[in-house]
């Protein structure tokens, strides 16, 4: 519902699903703003070397808790 002021859109009045839809969508369009901007920028690395940096911190892990 679009509550208007002389004919002027002043406020609008949505359900808590919609709304809650809504945000969800723009922190989407946020998050794929930033990966476009950081990909523009070169920050960025190559999916084998995220590959190989997340299985050396999986090993760290599994190492640390060995020795506890």
């Amino acid at each position: 519902m679009i509550i208007t002021h002389n004919g002027e859109a002043k406020a609008v009045l949505q359900d808590i699903r919609t709304y809650e839809k809504t945000q969800e969508s723009i922190a989407l369009l946020k998050i794929l703003a930033l990966s476009a901007k950081s990909l523009q920028e070169g920050k960025y690395k190559p999916l084998q070397k995220s590959l190989e940096d997340v299985r050396e911190k999986i090993e760290m892990m599994k190492k640390a808790k060995r020795e506890v």
